[in-house]
């Protein structure tokens, strides 16, 4: 396949930078391939080359198709956030990360993720914005592990679970931190097919995706259909979610405090 174009990923930190390599396997089908080592963090070089990418394909003279997004490296689809980086970096979710999931949650071409490998916390949840998802049959795991690490999900993270996905395959996921392999995913509603790129080819065409851009509305109706989402991930949105989970956290310290003085009193009562 020629090369469309192709975005570098600057260096940061641990990280010693990349490309996003787009190609066009099939007509109007258009492949990002985003090769980011070791494990295709989201940072703010990737995520600012995977908008750049995506500006390209919309703005830049392509004639409307699909997007698939990729990863170069087979072990991981993307592991999440660097957490440190995302910590660190003042205003990266609300404004970098959120807006990534945002621009492909209204991207006004369908989109899909083939997962080569692990999509983990943030990565699923890039995964989870793509309109399609088509995950490796035998290598792999799909897992919001964020109990695992005591990181508690916020509204504009959670919410496309919860739009998407049937209760059940939602509570196994942030309850229990599951894992769910290629076929486990497909069956769970995460993953639409358990496949490599002939696969992707394969449901396009079934589906007929590379038309459904062509009346300019494709982005629009998404919108209104994940509105909860598009909402929380807007400005005002997360900056009302911020205010929210400040208030949350404050009433659980005194929920807990309450609850360690009456537990004394009970012990004192009874003599324990």
């Amino acid at each position: 396949m020629a090369t469309l174009f192709t975005i570098p990923i600057p260096p940061l930190g641990p990280h010693p930078g990349g490309a996003i390599v787009a190609t066009e396997p099939a007509p109007a089908v258009y492949l990002l391939t985003i090769t980011s080592p070791p494990d295709n963090r989201l940072t703010t070089a990737s995520c600012t080359a995977i908008l750049d990418a995506l500006d390209l394909l919309e703005f830049g003279g392509y004639t409307p198709g699909v997007v698939v997004t990729t990863s170069g490296i087979d072990k991981f689809y993307s592991n999440g956030l660097d957490l440190e980086h995302a910590l660190s970096t003042e205003g990266f979710i609300p404004r970098m990360l959120y807006r990534v999931f945002h621009r492909f949650l209204t991207y006004p071409m369908p989109t899909v993720a083939l997962l080569p490998g692990h999509a983990f916390a943030g990565g699923l949840m890039l995964a989870m914005h793509h309109d399609y998802r088509v995950m490796n049959p035998s290598r792999g795991f799909a897992c919001v592990n964020e109990l695992e690490f005591g990181v508690p999900l916020k509204p504009p993270m959670s919410s496309i679970f919860r739009l998407k996905l049937p209760a059940a395959t939602y509570r196994s996921l942030v309850l229990e931190a599951a894992r769910f392999g290629g076929k486990a995913a497909v069956e769970a509603g995460i993953a639409d097919a358990a496949g490599g790129l002939e696969t992707v080819l394969e449901l396009v065409k079934a589906r007929k995706l590379t038309g459904k851009a062509k009346t300019g509305i494709y982005g629009l109706l998404k919108a209104e259909m994940y509105r909860e989402s598009v909402g929380l991930l807007s400005e005002e949105g997360w900056a009302a979610g911020e205010v929210s989970d400040r208030k949350l956290a404050e009433s659980e310290d005194k929920r807990r405090a309450e609850g360690e003085k009456r537990v004394g009193e009970i012990k004192a009562k009874a003599k324990l």
